[in-house]
């Protein structure tokens, strides 16, 4: 009687291994089918970075036609930034681009005036906002519209950063 209750137990264990298989192939298939449903319905998520604009940035589509306006480089400059916890600093130099030429005579006789603004605004930011790409996107507006408030002749269209490293 013993060796019945044996084989029963053993018999009636053996059902447990394939259903715990089979259970675990269909939550894969389920979690897959759930993944691919996400990225189909919603195209907007994986948009290109460039679609993503901060309020107040001009949103520039490049095409054969857009004409590159003259360009000005603004040397390298170090800025202490707004931290809680410890020093940090940003280490950068960028491109404007301007409208036309007179704009950049103008901004080259102003460049203490430029850098004044881009240091004082850079240094007024803190370190977390400066972390993700939405913050820089927020600082190249805050920047444009900065030096465009003193500028009379031409206007900065866009802002470049050629280097940009916050620490």
């Amino acid at each position: 009687m013993a060796e019945m209750n044996e084989k029963t137990t053993k018999s009636g264990g053996s059902w447990k291994k394939p259903l715990i298989i089979i259970s675990l192939v269909v939550l894969i298939l389920l979690t897959g089918v759930g993944i691919a449903g996400f990225f189909l319905y919603n195209k907007e998520a994986l948009l290109p970075e460039e679609k993503v604009t901060a309020p107040g940035t001009p949103a520039v589509e490049l095409t054969q036609d857009t004409d590159i306006g003259p360009m000005v480089d603004i040397e390298e400059f170090i800025v202490n930034i707004i931290s809680a916890d410890s020093n940090h600093y940003v280490k950068a130099s960028l491109t404007l681009e301007l409208t036309d030429e007179e704009g950049r005579e103008e901004l080259t006789k102003r460049m203490p005036q430029t850098r004044d603004a881009i240091l004082l605004l850079l240094g007024n930011k803190t370190y977390e906002e400066l972390q993700d790409l939405q913050g820089k996107k927020q600082l190249k507006a805050e920047l444009i519209n900065r030096i465009n408030s003193f500028l009379q002749s031409g206007k900065v269209k866009s802002i470049y950063f050629t280097n940009f490293v916050v620490q």
